[in-house]
């Protein structure tokens, strides 16, 4: 979370930062919800009843089921950033498992899931942990966590790399042996839960992580240059092809949940229209490469020659293309619409202002006539007090309403994350923990005088569960559909 970028302006070298600490809200309209006398200490819940209907995560032959009339998928999820290098001035590692109290309330943080009533939920796997050395295993951890969650019917889907990797692979995901490295891990997992967990996310948001690791320089192998960029993206992308494949090997019923950040670039400068509009397909370059759609008919082809990729590099995905089956859009009202302008000084500037519902419809309708698959909202949440965050959850989960009745496929619906987290910029600071402690979730992180962080429901918590319990109510049917397309045989020329 990026300490130099405030009130909603970033700089050229921080243009799409997934700041969690940018961007302050203006005052919204509020919507009606339930305001709590005081703050109450969170009650945990029992299983769900084995009788009680759900939808269960469809496997990849079932996956007509998730563009059924009535269907619809409700998630949530623990924020799992594993950046388990220490920064060289603090030697402070951002682990949100570690940081949040996680790894001892593990427990505890998957009844409040199932206190929820959702059927699935994102949950990641600290690689770092199951591998912490080359040859060394341990799935302790993972093992009971995963299968809590499956005794309490909530089906995970698992998050296989959230940003960061083991300490031990160096130059991170530049090394070499990346590709084979994270599809062993992802396959021995696999083999775990074979018929048992189907849906896989094999790296969240490549983007941003390219975007860090390799042009911003904040994480390992702290590149910071353009070529740099696109170097850690194919590197990255090259995993994803082989974990996804890796997976199938292991159980060809395993669903490839591809996640990655939505931008929207937008400037009213003439002279920065070219400038949004290459900006804008780079946020599509990930999902583009893995399904195929990279050839030199493709409009960033001459700019990735010129940021030094290799042509045999670009063509290797389009000889074994990816299927996008259900693809999950990760957005937020506080950073993902970026507006473009040059100062007085005719440097470029990038604010993010406060967006509204209606980001959620462009994404939605960007993202079907793009790829034409079904599109599920892997993340989304606000910051701030618990009225604005129900102002948020009300507005997107109406603009999902107003998708489905024109037929844009969207299948599911995150809040992300379930409670506070820990802001990126923690790492290189030097305040102290609680300092840097957002408030996005259904509950907050409160810290008690000996210093735990008690997980404290807010109304959203019952908020949710109204969601959850009533299915598809409120977000409407799913219309009839001008028809989900394989992504692997759709041509990209002209995007």
């Amino acid at each position: 979370m990026a300490e130099r970028t405030t009130r909603g302006k970033e700089t050229e070298d921080a243009f799409d930062e997934r700041s969690y600490a940018v961007g302050l809200a203006p005052p919204l309209p509020l919507h009606p919800a339930p305001q709590p006398s005081g703050r109450r200490a969170t009650r945990l819940c029992c299983a769900p009843r084995p009788d009680e209907p759900r939808l269960m995560l469809p496997s990849a032959t079932e996956l007509d089921r998730l563009t059924a009339p009535g269907a619809f998928l409700w998630a949530t999820g623990v924020e799992d950033t594993f950046i388990t290098a220490p920064h060289p001035r603090t030697g402070r590692m951002l682990d949100e498992y570690e940081l949040t109290d996680h790894y001892r309330r593990w427990e505890e943080d998957i009844a409040l899931m199932a206190q929820l009533g959702v059927p699935c939920a994102r949950y990641g796997v600290p690689w770092h942990r199951v591998q912490p050395a080359p040859g060394t295993w341990d799935f302790s951890f993972v093992d009971a966590a995963l299968e809590r969650m499956l005794e309490l019917n909530i089906d995970p889907i698992v998050d296989l790399v959230h940003y960061g990797l083991p300490q031990w692979m160096e130059h991170a995901f530049l090394n070499a042996d990346y590709p084979s490295r994270v599809a062993e891990f992802a396959a021995r997992l696999a083999e775990r839960f074979r018929g048992r967990i189907r849906w896989y996310t094999p790296l969240n948001e490549p983007r941003i992580t390219a975007w860090y690791c390799g042009r911003l320089g904040w994480w390992p192998p702290y590149g910071r240059s353009w070529p740099s960029f696109v170097a850690v993206m194919l590197s990255i992308c090259r995993g994803i092809v082989e974990t996804t494949r890796a997976l199938h090997d292991v159980d060809p019923e395993i669903v490839a949940f591809h996640v990655d950040a939505t931008d929207v670039f937008e400037s009213s400068d003439p002279a920065l229209a070219e400038e949004a509009e290459r900006r804008q397909r780079i946020v599509f370059l990930a999902l583009d490469l893995i399904s195929g759609r990279v050839d030199p008919g493709h409009p960033l082809w001459t700019w990735l020659l010129r940021q030094e990729a290799a042509e045999p590099a670009l063509n290797a995905f389009r000889e074994r293309p990816l299927e996008l089956s259900v693809i999950g859009v990760n957005l937020y009202p506080i950073f993902t619409l970026k507006r473009m302008s040059r100062d007085r000084f005719g440097r470029l500037r990038v604010r993010m202002p406060y967006a509204s519902g209606a980001l959620v419809t462009k994404i939605g309708e960007m993202y079907f006539e793009r790829y034409g698959a079904p599109i599920m909202i892997s993340e989304t949440a606000s910051k701030g007090s618990v009225r604005q965050r129900q102002a948020w959850l009300t507005d997107s989960v109406e603009a999902v309403k107003t998708l489905r009745a024109k037929g844009v496929p969207i299948v599911g619906y995150t809040w992300w994350p379930m409670f506070a987290l820990v802001t990126w910029a923690y790492r290189q600071g030097l305040r102290p923990l609680h300092d840097h402690l957002l408030q996005m979730g259904l509950w907050d992180l409160d810290p008690d005088p000996s210093g735990r962080l008690d997980r404290v429901e807010t109304p959203l918590v019952d908020a949710y569960r109204r969601l959850t319990s009533g299915g598809a109510a409120a977000v409407g049917p799913l219309a009839p559909t001008y028809g989900c397309r394989s992504a692997a045989s759709t041509s990209d020329r002209g995007v």
